[in-house]
């Protein structure tokens, strides 16, 4: 079991409360996590904050290439996510490792292509020998909350458009069914520059609602910085 959270590129153990982690198809206690202390969550917060000055300048190449990395490091590990995933959802094996594992996989190599394919459309020119382009800038750091379902296609399903569009990311699984994510955790650190991705556990009320709080402050100091510059 992985009970580590990801922050500024390293695996550290939670310091708040204690989370029992439960099989609710069976009510077997599997293990217990420890979720992110107020410190961590700002750490977290203002490394995916420092980490976007260098993430969102990098090019999609780089950006697809890594994901494509995490997709074929993830497809390799398929049993071992789809165990914990049966495990910690008291869902069917069958279904998490045929079902869920590949679409989770195709997501990042999608969003890898996806990376490539980001375009500015032209306009009408507004002003007499100007014209005007819809530019697509990543915006900062993207706070993201994924439900206790699915969780690791939901950790895919936020991670992948955030990262692909050059924005950084402070993920908090839901407090039921972290592992898979946490597990996730493990690759991301391997692969990802510290601060692109960081993963905190918790409840909503103790570890969510700081997490949207601090990184809304840190997003309208990263705006509003590029609006003026």
């Amino acid at each position: 079991m992985h009970t580590d959270l990801l922050i500024n590129g390293k695996l550290v153990p939670g310091e708040g409360a204690e989370e029992t982690i439960v099989n609710p198809a069976t009510g077997v206690a599997l293990v217990k996590v420890k979720e992110a202390s107020v410190a961590q969550i700002n750490a977290a917060v203002e490394a995916a904050s420092k980490a976007f000055d260098m993430w969102g300048r990098t090019t999609p190449q780089e950006r697809s290439l890594l994901m494509l990395k995490l997709a074929d490091r993830i497809e390799q590990a398929a049993t071992e996510f789809a165990q914990l995933e049966s495990l910690n959802c008291g869902k069917p094996y069958a279904r998490a490792l045929n079902d869920e594992i590949p679409g989770i996989v195709d997501c990042f190599r999608y969003f890898a292509g996806a990376a490539r394919c980001m375009h500015a459309s032209a306009t009408d020119e507004y002003i007499a020998n100007h014209t005007s382009m819809i530019r697509r800038d990543p915006i900062g750091v993207v706070a993201s909350i994924a439900p206790w379902n699915y969780p690791l296609m939901m950790a895919a399903w936020k991670i992948a458009p955030a990262l692909a569009a050059g924005n950084t990311v402070v993920l908090k699984p839901s407090e039921m069914t972290p592992l898979s994510t946490l597990k996730l955790g493990e690759l991301l650190a391997e692969i990802f520059p510290k601060g692109v991705i960081n993963i905190v556990h918790g409840r909503g009320d103790t570890v969510g609602s700081p997490l949207i709080n601090h990184a809304a402050v840190r997003m309208i100091s990263v705006t509003g910085s590029m609006a003026t510059g």
